[in-house]
C-alpha cells in the first residue's frame, strides 16, 4: 500500500493539480476571465441566497388549459363529422362537456363510432392506465355527450407545465442572465430564480405574457358597431387594440391564416422609411406557402396581427407576400420591439402563468450571507487544522495538506460543472472537511493500533491505510447514496447541498487514499522510521 512508483505519483499529482487549477478563475474579476480561452471560463456561479437576484414561483392557469382542452374537443368532434358527412346541429361546449344533436335520419352508430375515435387512451401505447380521455354517452333525440375525463385534464396541465419550463427557460435565457434556476414544484408551478437580477418588472412582463401570435383576416363585411352593441357574427371575434393605440375594435375572422408556430425567427430593427422599431419575422417552409396564399387571395384586404387577443396591427395587403418574411409595427419603444423578439423567438406558452410568488434578495443580504459562510468556514477549519496538529503531530499535518487539497479540488469540480453555490452548499463543503479528517483519523486510529499489536514502523503504516479502507469506503458510499437521494428528490438549496457534499465525498476519498498516502510513503522513505510520531 506504501509503494508508489513514478508513474503512479506523477498521475496522482497531475490529477491533483489539474482539477484545483479550475478553481482559479473564481479567484480573478470577470472581466479578466472573459479575456481567457473559453475553456478557461468555467467557475462556481454564486447562488440566489450569495449575490441576490429575484425569485419567482409561477402557476399554470388550469382553467385556462381545461377551456382550451373543450374547445379542441370541439373542434375536433366539428371535423370529425364533416369529414364523415353526418349532419349535426347546436354543437356546443356546456359546463365540462361538449354536447353535439344528431341530425335525424343520421346513421347514430357510424356517427358514435367516428366519435370514438377521439377518445384516446392516457399514459400512450407503453404504460396505458385504462382511463381514456373522453366518456361518450348517449341520450335521447339524438343527443350526444362528450366529458373531458379529470385524468385527462391532469395529463394535459402536466404537459403544460412541462412546455412551459421550457419557454420560461428561452426567455430567462434572452435577457443575458447568468445560470437561472427553473423547476418544477408541485403539479402545475414553475420555480424561477435568476441570481443577479435586482429589478424583476421586466423579468414578469416576460413571462406574464402567453405571446400567441396569430395571422387573420378583417371582416369588412358585417358591422363593427353592431358588433360592439353585442351582436357578433358566429364565424367572427370582436378584438381591440392595446390601450395605447386607443383600444380600437376589430371585426376578425375566427379562421387563422398563419399562427405563431409557423415562425423560426424575429429579431428587433428600425423601419428603413420611418425609424419607428419594429419586429422582422420569417416564417418556416409551411408557415411561408399558407402565409403566400393568404396574401395572394386577398390583396386589397386588412389583416389582423394578432398578440395574446388583442390587435397589434392591422396593415391592409398592397401585394402578394411570397418571401415568407414581414414585419411588425405597432408604435413599439425600442425595449417594447426587443421583448416583443424575445417572446415570438421562445414561443408561445400553452396556458397562462399566473405569478403567485415573488421575492427579490438583495445584494447587501447575499453579502452578508457570504460573510457569516467564510466565517463559519474559517473557525471550523482552524479548529479542525489545530485538533488533527495536537492529536497526530507530523501526519496531523499530513491530514491538513491532503484537507486543503481536497476543498480546492471541490471548488475545481463545481467550477468545471459550471455549478451554483448557494448557503447550504457552503455547509456541504464544511460538513465536507470534517468527514475528509474523519477518513484520516481512522486509518491514523489503525495504525496506532497495529503499533500496539508489535508490528514493525513499516508494516504499521501499510496496514493501517490497508485495513482502513474497507471502513472509509463503506462509509463513504452510504453518505454519497444520502446525497444522491437528496439530490433526485430535493429542489433548490437542498439539491445545492446534495450538490457540494457528493463531489466532497468523491475528493475526499481520492486525498485520503492518494494524497495522504503519498505524503507519509514520501516520509517514511525519507526519514526509515524507527519509530513513528502518532
Amino acid at each position: 500500500m506504501l509503494y508508489f512508483n513514478r508513474w503512479k505519483t506523477l498521475s496522482i499529482l497531475l490529477t491533483a493539480l489539474i482539477v484545483c487549477l479550475f478553481a482559479v478563475p473564481n479567484f480573478f474579476a470577470e472581466s479578466t476571465v472573459d479575456k481567457w480561452p473559453k475553456w478557461a471560463q468555467r467557475h462556481v456561479v454564486l447562488g440566489l441566497d450569495l449575490q441576490g437576484g429575484s425569485h419567482l414561483l409561477l402557476e399554470v392557469d388550469s382553467n385556462a388549459v381545461r377551456k382550451e382542452k373543450l374547445e379542441t374537443t370541439r373542434d375536433d368532434v366539428r371535423r370529425v363529422l364533416r369529414e364523415a358527412r353526418i349532419g349535426y346541429t347546436g354543437l356546443a361546449v356546456r359546463g365540462q362537456s361538449v354536447e353535439v344533436r344528431l341530425r335525424e335520419g343520421t346513421d347514430q352508430q357510424q356517427a358514435l363510432t367516428k366519435l370514438r375515435e377521439l377518445s384516446q387512451p392516457l399514459g400512450g401505447v407503453l404504460s396505458s392506465t385504462g382511463q381514456r380521455s373522453l366518456d361518450i354517452t348517449t341520450e335521447a333525440n339524438g343527443l350526444v355527450r362528450l366529458a373531458v375525463t379529470e385524468p385527462a385534464i391532469q395529463e394535459r396541465i402536466r404537459q403544460s407545465v412541462d412546455q412551459s419550463i421550457q419557454i420560461v427557460e428561452r426567455r430567462v435565457n434572452e435577457l443575458g442572465t447568468v445560470e437561472p434556476l427553473i423547476q418544477r414544484q408541485g403539479a402545475d408551478r414553475i420555480l424561477v430564480q435568476v441570481p443577479g437580477l435586482q429589478d424583476p418588472t421586466r423579468l414578469k412582463e416576460l413571462l406574464g405574457k402567453t405571446a400567441k401570435l396569430d395571422f387573420r383576416m378583417v371582416d369588412q363585411t358585417n358591422s363593427v358597431e353592431q358588433a360592439v352593441q353585442g351582436r357578433v357574427p358566429g364565424e367572427d371575434e370582436l378584438l381591440y387594440a392595446p390601450q395605447k393605440q386607443g383600444r380600437q375594435p376589430y371585426l376578425i375572422e375566427k379562421r387563422v391564416l398563419v399562427s405563431g408556430g409557423d415562425l423560426t425567427d424575429a429579431q428587433p430593427g428600425f423601419d428603413q422609411r420611418t425609424s419607428e422599431p419594429i419586429v422582422s419575422f420569417r416564417f418556416n417552409t409551411s408557415g411561408a406557402r399558407k402565409f403566400a396564399q393568404a396574401t395572394q387571395e386577398n390583396v386589397g384586404r386588412p389583416f389582423a396581427i394578432i398578440l395574446d387577443n388583442e390587435v397589434i396591427s392591422a396593415p391592409v395587403i398592397r401585394e402578394p407576400i411570397l418571401g415568407g418574411s414581414g414585419q411588425i409595427s405597432g408604435n413599439f419603444t425600442v425595449q417594447q420591439a426587443n421583448d416583443l423578439a424575445i417572446l415570438l423567438r421562445a414561443g408561445a406558452l400553452p396556458a397562462p402563468l399566473t405569478i403567485i410568488e415573488e421575492r427579490t434578495v438583495g445584494p447587501g443580504l447575499g453579502q452578508d450571507s457570504i460573510e457569516k459562510g467564510k466565517l463559519a468556514s474559517y473557525v471550523g477549519a482552524l479548529w479542525v487544522v489545530l485538533f488533527m496538529l495536537v492529536t497526530y503531530g507530523l501526519f496531523g499535518l499530513f491530514a491538513n495538506i491532503a484537507v486543503a487539497i481536497n476543498v480546492a479540488m471541490i471548488f475545481g469540480v463545481l467550477s468545471l460543472l459550471n455549478a451554483t453555490l448557494t448557503l447550504p452548499g457552503i455547509a456541504g463543503i464544511v460538513l465536507t472537511v470534517g468527514i475528509a479528517v474523519d477518513s484520516n483519523v481512522l486509518i491514523y486510529e489503525r495504525i496506532r493500533e497495529e503499533i500496539r499489536a508489535g508490528r514493525t514502523p513499516i508494516n504499521a503504516l501499510d496496514a493501517g491505510f490497508s485495513r482502513a479502507l474497507a471502513t472509509i469506503l463503506d462509509t463513504n458510499i452510504t453518505t454519497f447514496i444520502a446525497a444522491a437521494v437528496l439530490f433526485f428528490i430535493g429542489t433548490g438549496p437542498v439539491r445545492g447541498f446534495a450538490v457540494t457534499f457528493g463531489v466532497g465525498i468523491i475528493t475526499t476519498v481520492f486525498t485520503a487514499f492518494t494524497v495522504t498516502r503519498l505524503l507519509t510513503a514520501a516520509w517514511a522513505r525519507w526519514r526509515r522510521p524507527k519509530f513513528i510520531p502518532i
